[in-house]
């Protein structure tokens, strides 16, 4: 599976719904959880763990510039950045891989067109024998 960003996922989710993102978003505040709030969800996650990516890169580039010494204190910096740096990684491609497995098992319904017939609403059941009450031998 490719590695898909939070803007890839924001591009399947507007085409899955057909609106652009903050539409969707401002659309889920007013409904009950469902499908889109879950995969807002997944895709505000995912686009988080990329932001922290990004931050902790770059106090990573900082902390090593070839300019800098690095000494003791700078150490324990250096080794707490790069845990960050995996987790965010992680959290990351957990959510991709999640989020994509999920919009690929969905498809867009086309929109119902007028020419189509309504289906007739199903016949009521036919009403069951009341059961007595007392035992039989």
């Amino acid at each position: 599976m490719p590695h898909l960003t939070s803007t890839d996922i924001a591009e399947r989710i507007e085409d899955l719904y057909g609106a652009p993102l903050a539409d969707l978003e401002a659309h889920a505040q007013d409904q009950p959880p469902g499908m889109l709030s879950a995969l807002l969800g997944m895709h505000g996650a995912l686009a988080l763990a990329e932001r922290s990516i990004d931050f902790h890169r770059d106090q990573l580039a900082r902390l090593v510039h070839p300019e800098r010494q690095i000494g003791p204190h700078e150490v324990s910096h250096l080794l707490d950045g790069t845990r960050r740096l995996a987790e965010a990684v992680a959290v990351r491609e957990a959510q991709a891989t999640s989020v994509a497995a999920v919009l690929q098992s969905l498809a867009r319904v086309p929109a119902p067109t007028s020419a189509s017939p309504t289906p007739a609403p199903p016949a009521p059941a036919a009403p069951l024998m009341a059961q007595s009450a007392a035992h039989s031998r």
